[in-house]
């Protein structure tokens, strides 16, 4: 009897935790649609009464077709992932480094053997759209399909176009160098089947044509909820927490949704469009790593209204709140310092920030150089700041913020020091980077 008892126990244990290991997995599975917040009801585009919210804008309503494929391809940002630094645009080889390896990004020119020369309409659909390669191997979700799957048809030909009208690039695609398991490719079938809908966009009836805009180019074009929503334990987008944040690159992208804390509940809509226009805006910071490129690639070159339909459509999304303390209020004019013993970080921002930031924090120049109200110097992990002051931002001579590299110049204990005297002296909360913290960013280069 004993025995049995044992037995029948270890059985009701099996059970609750397998069904317990199902109730996880239905968690992530069955969530909501990227959009579904907003309500109304969701139409196919075909019978959708209004302008459509796909191709490009009315001001380019009668462009060539060439034009048009060339702004649709800086709208889904192509150029920032599939181009090395350095190297040729859209030819690949870019590296993203992740905790269980290294993927390389391909070769996008319509060289025949290394690039996509010889991809037909149906397979370049089938990548795009479904994350399947010509050879029937499936691609990684770090290629943002379940996002690009929202793209029409004629949107996703259009980049086509665009990529085949490049001068073909004779450059082999590297090998990824992932673990076991994560580089049996074949687990993917079962990820896309679970986690990418398979599905064009569908308009909400009861949304403006713009909301509607918007949610095409947030949702599916520019594929934002890729960086900035949280991914849950099988590495899929948490949709129950839209835009709270998450991490690209050994860059925190932080909280888009409309909080007023740690969101951008309290930009205003100038300053938003500023924002995604220039890179900067005034009291908010500098846009810089993978945010920087993409405000430099594509949302810079987007038109007026598309602008406009983004902003609307980020406003609407609810407020989801992140573990970010508020932020500190402006450079104050006598800075107290007498409290922060980081005298190694005091004397590298004496030495090589305070010429450019001034000693208050609020920019000795030019606005962008405003540390003060700048989220990234409130967060207290300063994983931005350290990897603002290892890479720099921006480019010279380009029309957006810049501030060199100082990744080659100095220790990873002297950046430590100065990203910790920094967030202690104007940010709201003090970090604690260790040297070894910034050895582990530098990797992400």
């Amino acid at each position: 009897m004993r025995i049995k008892s044992i037995m029948l126990a270890l059985v009701g244990i099996a059970v609750v935790a397998g069904m317990a290991a199902a109730g996880v997995v239905g968690w992530m599975v069955f969530q909501p649609g990227p959009y579904d917040f907003a309500g109304g009801t969701p139409v196919e585009l075909a019978d959708w009464r209004g302008p459509s919210p796909a191709g490009v804008p009315a001001e380019l309503a009668n462009a060539d077709p060439a034009t048009k494929g060339a702004y649709i391809t800086r709208m889904a940002d192509c150029a920032a992932c599939h181009t090395a630094k350095g190297g040729v645009p859209f030819a690949g080889g870019r590296p993203f480094v992740l905790s269980f390896g290294t993927i390389y990004t391909p070769n996008l020119t319509p060289d025949p053997e290394t690039g996509i020369g010889k991809w037909s309409d149906a397979d370049f659909l089938n990548a795009v759209h479904r994350g399947i390669a010509p050879d029937g191997s499936r691609y990684y979700p770090a290629f943002p399909y379940p996002s690009f799957t929202l793209l029409t048809d004629e949107d996703v030909l259009a980049v086509k176009a665009y990529l085949f009208s490049l001068k073909p690039v004779k450059q082999a695609n590297k090998p990824n160098s992932f673990i076991f398991p994560y580089d049996q490719r074949w687990l993917m079938t079962i990820w896309a089947a679970l986690f990418n809908p398979d599905h064009r966009f569908r308009p909400v009836e009861g949304q403006s044509a713009e909301w509607n805009r918007g949610a095409y180019l947030v949702e599916a074009a520019e594929h934002c909820g890729e960086c900035h929503t949280p991914r849950n334990p099988m590495q899929a987008l948490d949709q129950r927490r839209k835009f709270a944040g998450g991490v690209a690159e050994g860059w925190n992208a932080y909280n888009i949704s409309t909080d007023k804390v740690t969101g951008i509940g309290d930009w205003s809509a100038e300053e938003l469009t500023t924002y995604l226009s220039t890179g900067h805006a005034r009291g908010h910071g500098a846009a810089s790593g993978p945010m920087g490129e993409a405000i430099e690639l594509s949302l810079s070159s987007l038109s007026k209204s598309d602008i406009a339909a983004i902003i609307a459509y980020l406003r609407s999304v609810p407020a989801v709140s992140s573990d970010l303390p508020a932020l500190a209020g402006p450079a104050p004019a006598t800075p107290q310092i007498a409290t922060i013993d980081n005298p190694l970080g005091q004397r590298m921002f004496e030495g090589n920030c305070m010429s450019c930031h001034s000693w208050t924090g609020a920019g000795a120049v030019i606005p962008e150089a405003q540390l003060t109200g700048v989220r990234a110097v409130n967060d207290p992990s300063a994983a931005n700041v350290v990897q603002m002051i290892l890479e720099g931002t921006g480019r010279s001579g380009v029309p957006a913020p810049y501030m060199p590299s100082f990744g080659r110049s100095y220790s990873d204990a002297e950046i430590a020091a100065v990203a910790n005297y920094v967030t202690a002296r104007f940010g709201s909360t003090p970090s604690h980077v260790t040297p070894a913290e910034v050895a582990h960013l530098r990797q992400e280069d």
